[in-house]
């Protein structure tokens, strides 16, 4: 997924699925994080989700994922 306003990437790979981890810049110079699910259904028809989280919001989402995975591991 490489793209010019692309500032990080990588890549996370589970089964049929992949995640996508970029931060990027906006026009107005703003860095936001977008995670875009990639998946092949059971009848190979691939599906694509992207998600943005912009500069101003990053703790906050960070912590609610970080508590997420903390709730999931139990």
């Amino acid at each position: 997924m490489a793209n010019n306003n692309a500032v990080y990437s990588t890549m996370v790979r589970s089964g049929r699925t992949t995640y996508f981890i970029d931060v990027k810049k906006a026009k107005n110079s703003k860095k936001y994080m977008q995670i875009t699910e990639s998946r092949i259904d059971v009848d190979s028809k691939k599906s694509r989700s992207t998600i943005r989280v912009f500069a101003e919001s990053i703790e906050q989402f960070r912590q609610a994922v970080d508590e997420a995975a903390s709730s999931a591991k139990q």
